[in-house]
C-alpha cells in the first residue's frame, strides 16, 4: 500500500480537493482509502508553537549576515 499526505480543506459543495501533484500519482478509478484526521484548535496551537521554536533552533548567529540583504 502507498501513502501519500497532503492538506486540504472542505470546499462550500462538500467535496474534498485532491491537489493536482497527488491526483497525478493515482491512476483513474483506482479504489482508494480515505483516511481524516482533522486536528483540534489545541493541538494546532501545540503544532505551531514546535514548529516555530524547532526552526528557529536550526539558527545560528552566523547566519545575521542575511538580516539585511
Amino acid at each position: 500500500m502507498k501513502t501519500l499526505e497532503f492538506e486540504a480543506t472542505i470546499a462550500r459543495d462538500r467535496t474534498l480537493i485532491v491537489p493536482s501533484p497527488i491526483a497525478d500519482q493515482i491512476s483513474e478509478n483506482t479504489p482508494l482509502r480515505i483516511v481524516l484526521y482533522v486536528p483540534g484548535e489545541e493541538e494546532q496551537e501545540a503544532w505551531s508553537q514546535t514548529a516555530a521554536s524547532e526552526f528557529l533552533k536550526g539558527y545560528a548567529e552566523s547566519d545575521s549576515i542575511y538580516d539585511n540583504l
